[in-house]
């Protein structure tokens, strides 16, 4: 089967010569120059005049901007990523008035992502070879996978990350190849020790990828805090450091991607739990682990390969009491200490904590894809209130595809 065309986007390192890294450089920063001045702009005239500033005058105000002598600089470099930014900063603006998001902040030097975004009539791409507007010659890109067939870049996104590494983002048009709809569906409890525990008995280790790291990024961290601040040693010492986190970073990320399309090409249907991340970070004992599991990455993927493979992804509410619950009876306990990891119900069925916890969390997605799709069962709060907190993403299949493993 073929699914319907969506966008992807295809990421490459390259390597720019110095002439290259020098207008990309100043690209960076007039980004983000622009950026800040459109966004103080649109806060100062709502904040004193309560007047709203949209993008079609924020560009007018770049015109303005670039005639200035002091901001002449900004005609030196390609009109294109500039009037991109403007366009984010616009849904950055969308984002919040419909409370998607915070109020947009200010771009810093230091901590934000050094990109530029150029469309269709500031690159040239022929023949493999992208050449962006004002360079003579093109990128020096490693070709790592290739485009998909007939396909041309819609947009080119250039960045550079904190250990200073070039890549490159090309957004496509795909038609990936959608695997024929099966009958398998499986349940998914994630923890620390085990990554993932599968309703079908399988545990996933963690490979806990910082914790192998941290001698060699501590001692990294050692050695710029000896530096003095603005020194060239200090720089040097700063792109160690970050050179472990994108280590860490880039192990992390390929194992989740192994996982994640593993999950999705075996099982038409996957159930998970909707965890709350940013509440257990606030945990000191288990922030570290936490963040080291990445499983707000490890949900991110599942959705949209979901999407991308034609399976269906059903998120359990997270209340639901998966440990608690007899996957074989039904009977609730009371309680279940972390320190519980085995147990055995009054049914008489001996419990593995997590294989059950993933076998109930996939009999409660399954009830959910049963009843049909936009389902959203609601809990009682201690105000007499409801709030929603079950979703099933995208859509949910037909039942018979949804069933489990015999």
């Amino acid at each position: 089967m073929v699914a319907t065309h969506v966008k992807r986007a295809f990421k490459y390192r390259f390597y720019p010569t110095d002439a290259q890294a020098a207008e990309l450089s100043r690209t960076f920063g007039c980004v983000r120059k622009v950026y800040n001045m459109a966004l103080q702009a649109r806060t100062e005239a709502w904040t004193l005049r309560r007047e709203r500033v949209n993008y079609s005058a924020t560009s007018a105000m770049l015109t303005v901007w670039k005639k200035t002598e002091e901001l002449a600089y900004l005609s030196e470099v390609s009109s294109v990523p500039l009037q991109q930014t403007l366009r984010h900063l616009q849904g950055a603006f969308a984002n919040f008035w419909q409370k998607r998001a915070k109020y947009p902040t200010f771009k810093s030097r230091k901590k934000s992502r050094r990109s530029a975004e150029y469309t269709s009539s500031a690159f040239r791409f022929r023949d493999g070879r992208l050449t962006l507007a004002k360079m003579d010659r093109p990128l020096a890109i490693v070709w790592s996978r290739p485009l998909p067939e007939g396909s041309s870049p819609s947009t080119v996104t250039v960045s550079q990350d904190s250990a200073g590494r070039w890549f490159v983002s090309m957004l496509c048009e795909d038609r990936p190849t959608v695997p024929e709809p099966i009958r398998a569906a499986v349940g998914i409890d994630a923890g620390i020790t085990s990554l993932v525990t599968l309703s079908t008995g399988e545990k996933v280790a963690n490979p806990k990828h910082e914790r192998k790291d941290r001698e060699r990024l501590a001692r990294a961290q050692r050695e710029l805090s000896r530096k003095a601040r603005g020194s060239n040693n200090r720089a040097k010492a700063r792109l160690k450091v970050a050179r472990v986190h994108a280590r860490i970073a880039d192990r992390r990320r390929d194992f989740l991607h192994k996982l994640t399309t593993r999950l999705v090409r075996e099982n038409q249907a996957v159930v998970i739990e909707d965890l709350s991340v940013r509440n257990m970070v606030r945990n000191r004992r288990l922030a570290r682990a936490v963040s080291d599991a990445s499983w707000s990455e490890l949900r991110s993927m599942l959705e949209y390969k979901s999407a991308w493979y034609g399976r269906d992804l059903v998120v359990v509410d997270r209340w639901f009491p998966s440990s608690k619950l007899c996957s074989t009876c039904g009977a609730l306990r009371r309680r279940m200490p972390l320190n519980v990891r085995e147990w055995t119900c009054g049914c008489g069925t001996s419990h593995d904590r997590d294989v059950n916890a993933a076998r109930t969390i996939l009999a409660a997605g399954l009830a959910v894809a049963a009843c049909g799709d936009g389902v959203r069962p609601q809990r009682s709060t201690p105000g007499g209130q409801s709030s929603v907190k079950q979703e099933v993403v995208p859509t949910v299949a037909s039942r018979a595809a949804a069933q489990p493993r015999g």
